[in-house]
């Protein structure tokens, strides 16, 4: 175990974060001791203006008055400097985007702490929360954990599950555990800081990896099943998203259902079922209950299919 401090009950910590999902942790952290810096994503262009615009972290970060740092890198040399000047005692990470190099897990006494969104080693990786879904798990959780070089490799303090429900969304999944996560980390601390926990490793034979996403990973593919399929809108909601071919372009699918008792016409064939617009899959029926029409707003599938009276009777190729 390490080597206890003077000050184990208020650690100088230093947060590094970037999306919503961090944003509990941050905020949890700062209630209950010195949070001496942030660090978190650069800028990026977003929407359709492609505007620069500032992550999550840094929105909150600023509106309590912290020190910010946006590296691209940790290891340029002025983010490494500032680093070393905020002195930390200890770093605790959520969704940050970078991989800490050796001199940063050995920079604060009582190492780097990592809350990430699965029951480790189920899930490593960048996308933890949608593979949970995609692949249909009863259920997932937040772990703590002493990070390591490795990817998600570190040994584990402390676990909490919740069940996956069967309406879950990434988006509303990703808020229950970015909640859990805080909690978690707030009742691992002190034992941890006391000496109390002992980090335990991670079985190398129960890991599995979810790699970050791209956008063309939200094509929905109608060779597979329609239970696959939808788990797949739903793990890809907000982001990826996904989308199948319409007259020659994306039709975003927000929401959908399968119907495994339902014949399928074939994959990719549509067809409606009980007024509303369906694709055949490889079992069954995926039904559309909300899509996006390219260059129009989000609709019901069944108001859609008003307006598509072509629905059945065009083919399509896949758009590029």
């Amino acid at each position: 175990m390490m080597l206890l401090r003077a000050d184990a009950h208020r650690p100088r910590v230093v947060f590094m974060g970037s999306p919503e999902f961090a944003l509990p942790t941050l905020e949890a952290l700062v209630r209950h001791y010195p949070v001496v810096g942030v660090v978190t994503q650069p800028d990026r262009p977003a929407g359709r203006g492609n505007r620069l615009t500032p992550p999550p972290v840094k929105k909150r970060a600023l509106e309590l008055g912290l020190p910010i740092m946006q590296p691209r890198r940790l290891s340029d040399p002025q983010a490494w400097a500032t680093l070393q000047e905020w002195n930390p005692d200890l770093i605790v990470v959520a969704a940050f985007g970078q991989i800490l190099k050796p001199e940063v897990l050995q920079l604060p006494t009582y190492g780097c702490l990592n809350v990430h969104a699965s029951l480790l080693p189920r899930w490593r990786g960048a996308a933890p929360i949608q593979y949970a879904l995609l692949h249909g798990d009863a259920q997932t959780g937040v772990t703590i954990m002493l990070m390591d070089e490795g990817l998600d490799t570190g040994p584990i303090l402390s676990q909490r599950a919740t069940t996956i429900l069967p309406e879950d969304t990434a988006a509303s999944l990703g808020q229950r555990l970015a909640q859990l996560g805080a909690e978690l980390l707030l009742d691992t601390l002190p034992p941890y800081l006391e000496g109390q926990l002992e980090p335990r490793p991670q079985d190398e034979s129960l890991a599995t990896y979810a790699p970050r996403l791209k956008r063309a990973d939200g094509e929905l593919d109608f060779t597979r099943s329609a239970a696959y399929l939808a788990r797949q809108v739903r793990a890809f909601h907000p982001w990826p998203g996904t989308f199948m071919p319409w007259r020659g372009q994306r039709l975003k699918v927000l929401a959908a259902h399968p119907v495994e008792d339902e014949p399928s016409p074939g994959p990719g064939v549509r067809t409606v079922y009980r007024g509303w617009p369906a694709v055949g899959t490889a079992d069954g029926l995926l039904v559309l209950d909300r899509v996006q029409p390219p260059g129009k707003r989000p609709l019901p599938g069944d108001a859609f299919l008003r307006g598509a009276r072509d629905w059945t009777t065009t083919s399509e190729t896949p758009p590029a």
